[in-house]
């Protein structure tokens, strides 16, 4: 049976309610971790199942709630990530938005356009007439330069992490791990410097030093990343090299095993958690600890498909990382 599409009246014109327990145990949290460069926030944030949690302003419409919600997220959460951008170049009217909404120290990370991404577009309805075809803009730095770059100059100063998301190469795509060395190794190259450029890669067989040894020299991250066919954060973290730049992304996406659409399909409308996953919560827990202890920024966000809510897990995350808050402040 379908789950029931979460109700509208508690968003849409309703009187807001008293401040919510939730975020009277986060924002105090994430602030302090922020002042120490330590960034938690989700993937995407337009999510009215999180109402009566992070949302408890009244909105006039779907409309005035996706193009607005993004400063009463910013009261308590200091980053997050825009998953939007991976079908779409930023649009300069959406990024001043997005700085005009959000306090001064606000990050919004970003996802890479897929068309600079893609190697063959997959025959999908969404890709029309390229469907199916090879992508001749694969790691083109110019058109990323021009097309997904110079938006963000309408974010004036608020960029956190832009981040190059490679989806599973297969084996009969001809990319393997030092074939994708070399090519990342001429693309990152020619990138301006000033940004926080990170790689997510879904194929396990490439952390290994050949790939880990590029993202050094040109201290990109590798995205510490939860993900279906990937080995969990906590197992990533034992890696050699998989810390590769001064400062870290974290990405806690899906249950290993777990495909996109059935999480979708178990935990909409994403209100509560509805699965606990104790080793992905300590790969988030491991992240922070080693940012802090070897000084590294670290940019960590949770998605509603990992559980079920995002701003549940990272609340319940703080709470298992107080003890190192505390040791911090000694310090």
């Amino acid at each position: 049976m379908a789950k029931p599409a979460p109700s509208q009246l508690a968003l849409f014109d309703a009187p807001p309610p008293p401040k919510p327990a939730l975020l009277e145990r986060l924002q105090p949290r994430l602030q302090a971790w922020a002042a120490d460069g330590i960034y938690f926030g989700t993937s995407s944030w337009k999510y009215p199942g999180w109402t009566g949690l992070v949302y408890n302003k009244p909105y006039k419409s779907q409309r005035a709630f996706d193009e607005t919600c993004i400063g009463e997220y910013a009261e308590t959460f200091p980053t997050v990530c825009a998953d939007f951008a991976l079908y779409d170049f930023p649009h300069t009217t959406a990024m001043r938005r997005i700085a005009d909404n959000t306090p001064e120290h606000f990050a919004l990370s970003l996802k890479v356009t897929d068309r600079i991404t893609i190697l063959r577009y997959p025959s999908l309805p969404r890709y029309g007439t390229n469907a199916g075809r090879d992508n001749p803009d694969f790691l083109n730095a110019d058109l990323f330069q021009d097309a997904f770059l110079t938006p963000l100059a309408e974010l004036r100063g608020k960029v956190g992490a832009i981040i190059f998301e490679f989806s599973t190469f297969a084996p009969t795509s001809g990319m393997d791990v030092a074939r994708f060395a070399g090519q990342m190794d001429a693309f990152l190259g020619q990138l301006p410097p000033g940004f926080h450029y990170a790689v997510e890669v879904r194929n396990r067989e490439f952390l290994q030093p050949v790939w880990l040894d590029v993202l050094k020299r040109h201290n990109v991250a590798h995205v510490l990343n939860n993900w279906t066919r990937m080995p969990p954060i906590i197992e990533q973290l034992d890696v050699p090299g998989t810390l590769p730049a001064d400062f870290g992304v974290v990405r806690a996406l899906l249950k290993p095993g777990r495909l996109y659409a059935e999480a979708v399909a178990r935990f909409e409308p994403y209100a509560s958690i509805q699965e606990e996953n104790p080793e992905l919560r300590d790969g988030l827990v491991e992240s922070v600890e080693r940012a802090v202890a070897e000084g590294r920024k670290l940019f960590a966000y949770v998605n509603n498909r990992a559980e079920g809510n995002a701003p549940l897990t990272i609340d319940a995350v703080l709470e298992k990382l107080e003890p190192t808050r505390g040791r911090r402040k000694k310090r």
